[in-house]
């Protein structure tokens, strides 16, 4: 960590000014990021207005994207960078006035919105455009102008009315893309699948250090910079290196053609954080000032809206969408409130402490929230998207196994409370969507996991990674025991790619979909399996 402690500096120093009791108060988290990042605490309108002359090069290096469709509403996002893999993007601390422009067709001869916005280098020349009054269910194409420069074009769309009789909804879910691991081929493949929106459930950013070749990528053809070969701890390394990340073509392409609805897990911040504690041995304001960091770069470089816009080292992430009479989607965050993992993280046998029922994993405010939510749901599906594995999860048949501490398993009684508050209010069709643990699985969640033949409660689809693994394999070294240690698992593949689930009145189905390696270029795509659960008869079969 010694580097880590050498590079935060400005951390320390920010730390020490205001102590853990000022940092812990809204205000003293926003001073104190300010303090820590030279950005001023009250707003964005000091910095001069560059001349769009000036703008000598493309500025749209980064693409655009869209996120969490409304019905009357599209968020529409970009960022101008020049020069993404420097300190700014490559532009000077100064505002930028962007136009926008939102039209039913590709070729935009019939314009429905248009609007001006600014850049400001407050955000890092982010630009998040909330465009209303729109027809509900609809289809639209959208682009950005600074300058004399225009940006790629971006497709999204509306969802349907709340009242909306919808029959069909086609989803995908993606998860962990760790660029030093290998190619995005996946999201390649993935612009050119019919689906409507993608959950994208967390480490969309990795922390660790990208050397020069990319890792994994091991490109002859390019030479990174020496500013990525570091772990992320301030402002200014979470933004290069979603400035890394977002140069990819094939995730910009991804953004382009689909909105996205987003959540973090841990890598966002740092590996396995736990609510304010940290993975490592730092004081808790230092790693409050990082996840500060972290959570206002991940709200600047992702298409969300006004209200998940952080303060401090604080982001209301979850939140709620709805497709029509068909799907409520309650989007979680198992990172931000949650206890301490339990026996010090990792796999573990349960006991005492692991069960203990205080435990949470959600916070006390985002259960309430949630349960509440299902209780006044009147929509066919109820899709939970969320972080780590919510499905016990045995790594050995017999009677010594052990749990992952990080996942739903090491807060047994968070998720007793989940599936209560789901039959109570009358869940029919629960849906858990995961990422995290860089394998496609199936589940059948289960009313008492501890007993194969109890009720079939739900079912829980986790998405494989993009590129967290490497090539990984059809069959992992752990399948035979995962596989019979866990009867409710009914599905095992350790291949890259992701997961598209089509969500229909009568039933929904899982193509999991993979390719062969991602450390060269150009993998294909195929379909690995196929599941289906019927609506009012939860549980996964073979399609």
């Amino acid at each position: 960590m010694n580097h880590l402690h050498q590079h935060a500096d400005e951390l320390r120093a920010a730390a020490r000014h205001f102590g853990r009791r000022g940092f812990l108060t809204v205000t003293g988290a926003a001073a104190a990021l300010a303090f820590a990042t030279q950005l001023p605490a009250a707003g964005a309108a000091a910095a001069a207005e560059l001349d769009g002359r000036r703008l000598t090069e493309d500025p749209f290096t980064l693409g655009v994207a869209s996120g969490d469709p409304l019905p009357g509403s599209v968020l529409l996002w970009t960022r101008l960078a020049p020069h993404p893999f420097e300190p700014g993007g490559g532009l000077p601390a100064a505002r930028v006035s962007v136009q926008w422009e939102l039209a039913r067709d590709e070729r935009f001869t019939r314009t429905v919105r248009r609007g001006r916005t600014t850049a400001h280098p407050e955000f890092g020349h982010t630009v998040h455009v909330e465009v209303d009054h729109l027809d509900a269910d609809r289809e639209f194409f959208y682009r950005f102008r600074a300058g004399g420069w225009t940006s790629p074009v971006g497709r999204t769309r509306t969802a349907p009315a709340p009242w909306a009789r919808t029959s069909a909804l086609k989803l995908a879910a993606v998860s962990c893309q760790a660029y030093h691991d290998g190619y995005f081929t996946a999201y390649r493949h993935l612009a050119e699948e019919d689906v409507d929106l993608v959950l994208h459930l967390g480490d969309y950013l990795y922390e660790y250090a990208v050397n020069a070749t990319g890792g994994a990528r091991a490109y002859t053809d390019r030479t990174l910079p020496a500013v990525f070969n570091r772990e992320t701890v301030t402002l200014e390394d979470y933004r290069l290196r979603y400035g890394l990340y977002k140069s990819d073509p094939d995730l910009r392409a991804a953004h382009a053609a689909h909105p996205f609805v987003v959540t973090w897990d841990d890598h966002e911040t740092e590996n396995n954080y736990a609510g304010g504690t940290p993975e490592n041995d730092v004081p808790p304001e230092e790693f409050l000032l990082r996840r500060a960091a972290a959570y206002r770069a991940y709200w600047e470089h992702q298409p969300l809206r006004a209200p998940q816009r952080p303060v401090g080292p604080d982001m209301r992430l979850y939140r709620r969408l709805r497709f029509g009479s068909l799907a409520q989607f309650d989007i979680l965050d198992t990172r931000q409130y949650r206890s301490d993992q339990a026996y010090g993280d990792g796999w573990q046998v349960p006991g005492p402490e692991s069960e203990n029922p205080s435990r949470t994993m959600t916070g006390a405010a985002q259960e309430r929230w949630l349960l509440d939510g299902w209780g006044a749901s009147r929509a066919r599906w109820n899709v939970l998207p969320q972080q780590v594995v919510f499905a016990e999860r045995r790594d050995r048949p017999t009677a010594d196994f052990k749990l992952s501490m990080d996942s739903w398993d090491g807060y047994p009684a968070s998720r007793r409370r989940l599936l209560a508050g789901a039959e109570a209010a009358g869940v029919e069709n629960l849906m858990v969507l995961t990422g995290d643990v860089h394998v496609g699985y199936g589940l059948d969640l289960k009313a008492d996991f501890r007993d194969p033949a109890s009720r079939t409660v739900g079912t829980e689809i986790v998405a494989t990674s993009i590129t967290s693994g490497k090539d990984g394999a059809d069959r992992p070294a752990n399948y035979d025991r995962l596989m019979q240690a866990n009867p409710h698992l009914r599905f095992f593949n350790g291949r890259r790619g992701y997961v598209t689930v089509a969500l229909g009145t009568e039933a929904a189905r899982a193509d999991f979909r993979t390719v062969p390696y991602v450390t060269t270029p150009g993998a294909p795509v195929t379909t690995a399996a196929s599941f289906v659960t019927e609506a009012g008869d939860p549980g996964l079969t073979p399609a």
